[in-house]
């Protein structure tokens, strides 16, 4: 029995080589507005959950804002009068009798 080894430079080439599609030539990465929601998503409940150290939360917040700011914009808005923002067809609380 003979053992192959690799050398590390060798395994990481292996693993940078582009995967090859069904037609046989390279395919190009894929990520979607559903892929970054599902990262937002894991992020909220991975802080929910206390996954974080406290010295990591401000970067994993400043990532987070980011990633929504992107999202917001990208997020096509619904169009018609039924979609006008919650805080306009709100009506202020009625102040209490004294």
């Amino acid at each position: 029995m003979t053992e192959q080894t690799t050398a590390p430079g060798d395994a990481q080439k292996q693993q940078s080589a582009p995967a090859a599609d069904a037609a046989g030539g390279p395919s190009a990465p894929e990520l979607t507005i559903n892929d970054l929601n599902a990262v937002r998503t894991i992020l909220d409940v991975a802080s929910t959950r206390g996954a974080f150290r406290a010295n990591e939360m401000e970067a994993v917040g400043k990532i987070y804002n980011k990633l929504n700011s992107f999202l917001e914009a990208v997020t096509p808005k619904p169009e018609g009068d039924d979609a006008q923002p919650a805080t306009e067809t709100q009506q202020p609380a009625p102040q209490p009798a004294q």
